[in-house]
């Protein structure tokens, strides 16, 4: 007997993973990561948001090593869905996702110096 599995959320329709006239990194770096981003919306929706708060705390309450890794983590997620979202967000919302990165790792840097 085949277990039940939940119904996986359906795919947005209308959108699209790819910005229009990407060339360069940026078409390279949105089509690796097409497959992930995927993988992430048929999750349930709970995973994503529960697994990235759980390795922010580890980061934020171990010391040394494995607290700095934690919070590069958190900083590199950060940085990829920022960077897939950049064209699509205006000066704020930029400036705002740029401080908070900035604000993860330099708390990994004083997690590794702890």
């Amino acid at each position: 007997m085949a277990a039940h599995q939940p119904p996986r959320r359906p795919p947005r329709t209308g959108e699209t993973l790819i910005t229009p006239g990407a060339k360069g990194f940026r078409r390279h770096v949105e089509r690796r990561s097409a497959a992930p981003l995927i993988f992430l919306r048929q999750l349930p929706g709970w995973v994503v948001p529960l697994a990235f708060v759980a390795v922010l705390v580890v980061g934020l309450a171990v010391k040394g090593f494995v607290g700095t890794a934690a919070l590069v983590l958190v900083a590199a997620f950060l940085g990829w869905f920022s960077y897939l979202s950049w064209p699509a967000v205006e000066l704020p919302g930029r400036l705002l996702r740029g401080s908070v990165i900035i604000a993860v790792l330099a708390l990994a840097v004083s997690q590794a110096v702890r």
